[in-house]
C-alpha cells in the first residue's frame, strides 16, 4: 500500500464536505435554497432538510473538482468524488429525517460512514484503492472529521461541534 493516493483521496473528500460549511460562513443565507424544495414526506418529515442546500452542493461540486486538478486526480475524478460525498451526505440527512432527527443533529456514524465511503469508491479506480485503502480511508475520516468538526466550531465556521 503507497499513502499518497490514499491521502488524495481522503483530501477530496475532505474538500467535498468541507466546501459547504465555508460557503455557508462566506455567503450566509445567499442561495441557500434547500436541495428538496422544502417538500414534505408522507411521515410529515423533509426529504433531507433546509441545511442541504444547492449552495453547498454546487459549492462541494466545484471546490472538490479544482482540488482534483491541482492535486493530481483530475478535475473529472474530483467532480465525481464530490458528487458521490454528497449523496452519502444527503442519504445520511434522509436517514436521520426518517428517524425523526433533526436537520444538523448529531448521528454518530450515520452522519460520517456514507459521504466517506461513496466518496472514497467514486476514486478507488482512478486512484487504485484497495478494499483495505477504503476502509483505512472510512476510519481514517471518521476520526478526522470528530476532530475537525470541533476545530471549525471552536473559529466560528460551524454552527455545532459536531
Amino acid at each position: 500500500m503507497h499513502p499518497l493516493p490514499l491521502l488524495h483521496a481522503l483530501l477530496l473528500v475532505t474538500l467535498a464536505n468541507g466546501a459547504p460549511v465555508l460557503a455557508k460562513y462566506l455567503l450566509g443565507a445567499r442561495w441557500a435554497m434547500p436541495l428538496d424544495g422544502g417538500v414534505l414526506l408522507g411521515d410529515g418529515r423533509p426529504v433531507f432538510g433546509a441545511s442541504k442546500t444547492v449552495r453547498g452542493l454546487v459549492a462541494a461540486v466545484v471546490v472538490t473538482a479544482l482540488g482534483g486538478a491541482l492535486f493530481g486526480p483530475g478535475l473529472l475524478v474530483g467532480g465525481q468524488v464530490a458528487a458521490a460525498a454528497m449523496a452519502g451526505d444527503l442519504l445520511s440527512s434522509f436517514t436521520k429525517r426518517r428517524l425523526g432527527r433533526t436537520p444538523s443533529s448529531r448521528a454518530l456514524g450515520i452522519d460520517q460512514v456514507p459521504e466517506a465511503l461513496f466518496g472514497l469508491l467514486a476514486c478507488a479506480g482512478a486512484l487504485r484503492l484497495s478494499a483495505v485503502d477504503v476502509a483505512l480511508g472510512v476510519g481514517l475520516f471518521f476520526v478526522g472529521e470528530l476532530a475537525l468538526s470541533r476545530l471549525l466550531f471552536r473559529v466560528h465556521l460551524r454552527d455545532e461541534p459536531y
